[in-house]
């Protein structure tokens, strides 16, 4: 058996992989918002939390999903970064639909409501993505 086939290797290379891309996608998140995320997060700004936290489980169930429906770390690679570029136009696009308050002020200065919805819009679009991952 080849050392590329086995399993366990191949799990752990998605694995990082994922992680990799985990962490390389939330950079361009904290590129994209007005506050520091971890800074906001180690002060205890529970919905910068609950917004981050959404976007981790987002880009992890989209990477879900592309493991499960390509055979290549590349493919899975290329489909979790066209689902992150998904994800992250839906983040725009619930700015957008918001023109009488800014969400990022809003989650910066630590208001619940808009840290839990936009929680839960990245973890809805990320199934809706996902389902469609081919």
């Amino acid at each position: 058996m080849n050392f590329w086939e086995n399993v366990f290797v191949e799990t752990a290379a998605r694995y990082s992989v994922a992680v990799l891309c985990l962490l390389v996608f939330l950079v361009v998140f904290e590129l994209v918002t007005s506050y520091k995320n971890w800074d906001e997060i180690k002060k205890g700004n529970l919905s910068v939390a609950m917004a981050t936290g959404g976007k981790i489980f987002g880009i992890a169930n989209i990477f879900r999903y592309s493991i499960e429906h390509n055979d290549t770390i590349l493919q899975s690679i290329a489909w979790g970064g066209f689902g992150f570029l998904l994800l992250l136009f839906g983040y725009f696009i619930f700015e957008f639909l918001t023109p009488t308050y800014k969400i990022d002020q809003e989650i910066a200065n630590d208001n619940r409501a808009v840290g839990f919805i936009s929680l839960v819009i990245s973890v809805g679009l990320s199934y809706v993505i996902g389902s469609s991952i081919q």
